[in-house]
């Protein structure tokens, strides 16, 4: 029976002290709470791709965690990107550089990561320009998740301002950027969350105005990346009329279920993706909290859990992917303001 350990990041405002930690196992979608972690505003967590280190976002900017072998975190520092706090990041498979998006200040951050698992210093940054005021959701940028491609040699930086991807070529060796192309969105539509297919050969993308996943075919071309747009669906129930933002989105380990959460109509749209790889979608259903800002997928494929930052709660489903519909596993988990999840298979 495989064991697992959930970090769960939080706005620390009210009672919410930072991370939260969970332990659950491959058999039964139950949470059991093992203890917090107190850092200010880590709404933000992803781990190192050996699962060694865990990083956050924080009010000074990034911190980095060793994982002990019993799940607990061993903070290490903290370290400053020389901007507002980033809203996304991710860290290179070799744990050598910390890529970090700013939402508020438009900025794209690369940080070396030392050998021991600290973050060191900054080696390049870009502050975006934009036409926009500061207070201007559109037309001023806000880096909103950033990402490496598959090979390293690229980051991909979503804009959610500028309704635009840019593709910032990415040197190894100095931990420099440049911008090498820029992909275009629809106008005002907002694009929010980016990730790659397991097999890294597509792009879903949501846009959080527009309230819609978009597929793109990823390729490398002699000039960098290319994309080919596929397929674009709506994240929303038929004739749904109120106000929503498309949020985030998770994809099955086998590429074959896309799913994507919705705040305002507060449910999850979950798609099939066909042998044409395209988007059907199998449902729109509750997930019964409020503002689902991060979904996690269980490894069996046949659970899921909403963070629901707005109700203080994580919701576990079961789905039933041959009727179309998911049920609600157990009671809520209480956690204050939740934004985000990270998992790590324990040894």
């Amino acid at each position: 029976m495989d064991k697992y350990r959930a970090y769960v990041g939080s706005y620390t405002r009210g009672e919410s002290k930072g991370i939260y930690m969970y332990d659950f196992n491959s058999e039964e979608a139950v949470f059991v709470a093992q203890g917090v972690e107190e850092i200010t505003n880590p709404s933000f967590l992803t781990l190192s791709d050996d699962g060694e280190y865990l990083y956050s976002n924080c009010d000074e900017g990034v911190a980095a965690f060793k994982i002990l072998p019993d799940g607990n975190l061993k903070y290490l520092n903290r370290h400053s990107v020389q901007g507002l706090r980033p809203c996304y990041l991710q860290v290179d498979s070799a744990n050598e550089y910390l890529v970090s998006s700013g939402y508020y200040d438009g900025k794209l951050t690369v940080s070396r990561i030392n050998p021991d698992g600290t973050v060191g210093e900054v080696t390049d940054e870009v502050f975006m320009k934009s036409p926009g005021s500061i207070i201007s959701r559109n037309n001023r940028c806000h880096v909103n998740c950033a990402l490496f491609t598959p090979d390293e040699k690229y980051i991909l930086a979503v804009d959610l301002g500028m309704d635009q991807i840019k593709v910032y070529g990415f040197d190894r060796s100095t931990g420099k950027i440049a911008l090498k192309d820029i992909v275009r969105c629809e106008i005002d539509s907002g694009p929010k969350h980016i990730i790659f297919s397991k097999d890294k050969k597509y792009i879903y993308l949501t846009h959080e105005n527009d309230n819609m996943v978009t597929e793109y075919a990823y390729s490398m071309g002699k000039k960098g990346p290319v994309f080919e747009k596929i397929d674009q669906q709506s994240t929303l129930p038929p004739k749904f009329s109120e106000d929503n933002c498309a949020v985030t989105l998770k994809i099955t380990e086998d590429d074959s279920y896309l799913f994507v959460t919705n705040s305002g109509d507060n449910s999850v749209a979950i798609y099939k993706i066909d042998e044409a790889h395209k988007m059907n979608r199998m449902c729109v259903l509750p997930v019964s909290g409020i503002y689902p800002r991060d979904i996690y997928i269980f490894p069996d494929k046949q659970h899921f859990a909403s963070i629901n930052q707005e109700s203080n709660s994580i919701t576990i489903f079961g789905v039933n992917y041959e009727k179309g519909y998911i049920y609600m596993k157990g009671r809520p988990v209480s956690v204050p303001c939740p934004t985000c999840i990270a998992v790590k298979k324990m040894k």
